[in-house]
This record gives structure tokens, C-alpha cells and sequence, in this order.
């Protein structure tokens, strides 16, 4: 880890440490903030004490992002579009951190002093938008090319169709409860169980899936929410030291030849269906045609880019073996090859299987670029774990109470925490980052409706509010600091 260093300048090297710092207590924050509802009814129905709880949950969301994959972390990295990422360097790279950084932790920090359940997702994807818009705009690129629209709109459909799943599906599975075991216990709050039966602690079979849903709401919580963090600490060393981490140091071999086959297979491939994507990519050029100095993406310069990653790949055993600047060139070529695989495969010319093929080169195609040390993994899931065991009462409280008129029953908080489980599980198969907080919120909410609890509408619009505002004012923010950070730095 700690050569990292090596051979950079001291002020280089002491924003790298600043922004390795801002992500981590951007995690950090993720874990007082976004957390508390993982715990909040476990804790509000006295299925564990508090200090358990935050405890075991800071532990599974530890080894949710240690477990977790890079999926959903490049997922959001891949909200920037592949000219912004080619273009990657130190003054921009900081200044794009810091910007998305600072709004980030700022929103976060204040809707958590509020102890309002704020999507720290929605948060940071609206800094993202915010940064690749700006930075369109003053780059002179059209407003379209400034953000990647196809993954912004997978990733907003993601967040929109969740929090409505959780509420349509933790009512309905509260009804199902309701109707099969409509004299249990289950149905009671925690006040009139011990009203009623002198109870602390609810039914042993409740309990236990109290207990087990809320571990893994945390899990599936670390999985996806921690890889946010995973994915922009990378975008901090791709930009400040390229040449350390531009390729997965650690490929093996196998893991290169996998790559330069992949290479091998695409030309194959759109040689088998020149007669649809002729045109498109420009087959008939030659492929030792010159590629252009700009560092842009353009599918008509295929072939002479398969032809060089071919070129510099060939025989290659170990990435250190390369230059710096031909690791450079490869993973430049090799992220316009996939986002030019992208695009033909969204044109539709394709038979069925040869689509299916491409999304499989595609996956080989990144599997030296999409990764992280395992150290950068070890501290993202280390500050994510340690800020859950701290500042969750704010949140737990506004989730427990305040959200419906009558107290949670226990059957409400397994709803809700088994809704969750499955909803963010969805998410992180898909490789879509999704928000813990919204799925809970709206899930609790959805049993009240079910349960006839009433909701508190003040809590209710405070809460839909600080959704709707989060994205315009997480992109206006950024963008202003982005801006400003440009400006100042002078790149």
C-alpha cells in the first residue's frame, strides 16, 4: 500500500492522503447516516439492545463490502462518461473528488443532524452528475456527452422503482402475516406487550428473525453501499498515480491472456457481421490506420485499437513488464473497446447470440481494469463497520416513531427488514446501486398504510422533501465546487 507513494511529489502526496481521507469519512458518515436504519427495528422493538446492535451490524456491514465485489462500484464510476475517465489526471481528478466529496459528506452530516433518512446514494450520484455535466461544459462538449445517460438511467430507475417495490411489498407480506397468523403476539407493539404481558423482549421465533433480517439488511447494506466508497477511491488513484493503478497489478497470466483473447474474439466477432456494422465502426480501414492523439472514443478507430492492444499485450506475462505510459494507452484502448461494445450492442443488428457473446467479451474486456487492492476494500469496509456502531440514534428514532402515529408491532419491523434484504439483494445481482435508506423508510411505511397505523404527515413530507431536493442540490453544489476547484487549480 504504502508505495504508493514513492516518487511522488510532497504536494501530490498530500492530497492523495486528503482525498483517501475525504472517501473514507464519506464512509464513515455512510455508516452513522445510512446504517441506523439497518438497526432501527431491531432496536426500537427490543429485539437487541442498541450496543449489540450496532455492533454486529457494523461487523456484517464489514464483511459485506470485503464480500461484496466491485459491481456496483464501477457501476458508479460509469455514471462519468469514458472521455471524462480517459481523461483522468491529477488537477482533474482532485478536483472532481474533492467536489463530490465535500457536497456528499455536507448534505449527509445535515440531514443526519435533522434525523431525517436522506438516500446517501442519491447524494453522491447527484455530485457525480453534477461534476460530469460541469465538466462537459467546460470542455465544450455537448450537454448530452457530459454524463453517461444509459447508466444514469439505469441507476435512476433503480432508485425510483425500490422504495416503491419495499412499500408495495413489505404492505403486502405484513397483510399475508396478518391473515395467517391474525391472533399472534407478533402483531403487538413493544408498549402493549409489556402492558399486557410483562414482556421486554418479543416472541423468541419474532425475535430471531428480528435479529437475522436486520444482520442481513446490514450485509446486503455493505455489498452495495460500500462499494460507492470502493469506486471513488479508485477514481482518486487512477487520476493522482495512473501509473500504479491504471491495470490490476495483481493479474496473473491467465487473467492477461484472458484480456488479449478477449481482444482477439471481438475483431472476430465484428468480422463475422461486417455486413451490419461495416459501416459503423469503418471495417474497411486499415487496422494499422493511426489512431488520433485526442484521447476520445470514436468506433470507427476499432480495429486500429484492438490492433494495438494486441500489439502491446503480446507475450506479456506481468503489467509491471509495460511502461507506464503503454499501461496508460492499453487501458485507454481497452475502456473505448467496451464502451464501443456497448454501443453496438444497443444498436439491435446483432443476432441473439452473437449479442450474448459481446456482453461476455465485454466482462473479459474489463476484468483488468474493474478491480480494487484488496487493501482499498479492507478500508473502505473498515470505516463503513466503525461509523455504524456510532450516531445511529437520530435515525432510529425518526424510523421507529415517526414515521406512523401508533408504535412499530414486530411484525412491521420483519416486514419491513425482510423486504429490504431481498430488495438491495435484487440490486446488487444486478450490479445497481440502490438506497438502504429509501427501501426501510418506505417499507416501514408501507406497513403502517397495511396495519391502518396512520402515518405522521409532517414526518412523511420532511422526509419526501429531503428526496426531492437531495439531487438538485447535491449537482447544483458540486458543480459550483467543481467549478471553483478548476478555477483555482488551474487545469
Amino acid at each position: 500500500m504504502f508505495d504508493l507513494f514513492s516518487g511522488l511529489p510532497l504536494s501530490v502526496g498530500l492530497s492523495l492522503v486528503l482525498a483517501l481521507a475525504l472517501v473514507l469519512v464519506f464512509e464513515f458518515i455512510n455508516g452513522f447516516h445510512d446504517t441506523a436504519n439497518a438497526v432501527a427495528t431491531v432496536i426500537y422493538t427490543k429485539a437487541m439492545p442498541p450496543h449489540l446492535a450496532v455492533f454486529f451490524s457494523g461487523v456484517c456491514n464489514f464483511l459485506g463490502v470485503l464480500l461484496g465485489g466491485v459491481g456496483v462500484a464501477y457501476a458508479i464510476v460509469h455514471l462519468l462518461p469514458v472521455d471524462m475517465l480517459l481523461n483522468l489526471n491529477s488537477g482533474h481528478s482532485l478536483a472532481m473528488v474533492f467536489s463530490m466529496l465535500v457536497t456528499a459528506i455536507a448534505w449527509n452530516l445535515g440531514t443526519w443532524y435533522f434525523g431525517i433518512p436522506a438516500s446517501s446514494s442519491h447524494t453522491l450520484i447527484g455530485a457525480i452528475l453534477g461534476v460530469g455535466l460541469t465538466n462537459g461544459l467546460l470542455t465544450g462538449l455537448p450537454l448530452g456527452a457530459g454524463v453517461n445517460w444509459g447508466k444514469a438511467l439505469d441507476v435512476g430507475l433503480s432508485l425510483i422503482i425500490s422504495p416503491l417495490a419495499g412499500f408495495v411489498v413489505a404492505a403486502g407480506l405484513l397483510l399475508v402475516l396478518k391473515k395467517l397468523f391474525a391472533g399472534s403476539k407478533m402483531h403487538k407493539t413493544p408498549e402493549a406487550r409489556r402492558a399486557l404481558n410483562d414482556k421486554k423482549h418479543p416472541p423468541f421465533w419474532n425475535r430471531l428473525v428480528l435479529v437475522l433480517s436486520a444482520l442481513c439488511v446490514s450485509f446486503v447494506h455493505g455489498s452495495n453501499d460500500g462499494q460507492k466508497g470502493i469506486g471513488l477511491v479508485m477514481l482518486v488513484l487512477i487520476g493522482i498515480v495512473p501509473a500504479k493503478f491504471v491495470l490490476d497489478p495483481a493479474s496473473t497470466p491467465y487473467q492477461i491472456q484472458r484480456t488479449y483473447d478477449a481482444v482477439a474474439h471481438l475483431n472476430d466477432l465484428y468480422a463475422r457481421n461486417a455486413v451490419v456494422l461495416g459501416d459503423y465502426l469503418a471495417l474497411d480501414r486499415p487496422h494499422d490506420a493511426a489512431l488520433p492523439a485526442s484521447p476520445r472514443c470514436n468506433p470507427q478507430n476499432t480495429r486500429s485499437a484492438i490492433q494495438a492492444v494486441r500489439h502491446s499485450l503480446d507475450g506479456v506475462r506481468a503489467y509491471d513488464e509495460l511502461p507506464p505510459e503503454t499501461r496508460g494507452r492499453v487501458r485507454r484502448h481497452l475502456l473505448c473497446l467496451d464502451d464501443t461494445a456497448r454501443k453496438v450492442a444497443s444498436l439491435g443488428v446483432l443476432p441473439a447470440g452473437e449479442a450474448a457473446d459481446l456482453q461476455r467479451l465485454r466482462a473479459d474486456l474489463s476484468a483488468t481494469t474493474e478491480y480494487a487492492p484488496l487493501w482499498v476494500i479492507a478500508a473502505v469496509a473498515l470505516a463503513l463497520g466503525l461509523g455504524t456502531m456510532v450516531g445511529w440514534r437520530r435515525v432510529v428514532r425518526t424510523v421507529g416513531e415517526k414515521i406512523g402515529k401508533q408504535g412499530m408491532t414486530y411484525a412491521q419491523g420483519m416486514a419491513a427488514q425482510i423486504t429490504a434484504v431481498g430488495a438491495i439483494g435484487v440490486a446488487n445481482a444486478f450490479s445497481l446501486p440502490v438506497s438502504t435508506t429509501q427501501v426501510l423508510s418506505s417499507g416501514v411505511a408501507g406497513t403502517m398504510v397495511a396495519n391502518r397505523s396512520g402515518l405522521h404527515n409532517g414526518t412523511v413530507r420532511t422526509i419526501l422533501l429531503a428526496w426531492l431536493l437531495t439531487f438538485p442540490a447535491s449537482m447544483l453544489l458540486s458543480a459550483g465546487l467543481f467549478s471553483l476547484a478548476v478555477w483555482a487549480l488551474g487545469v
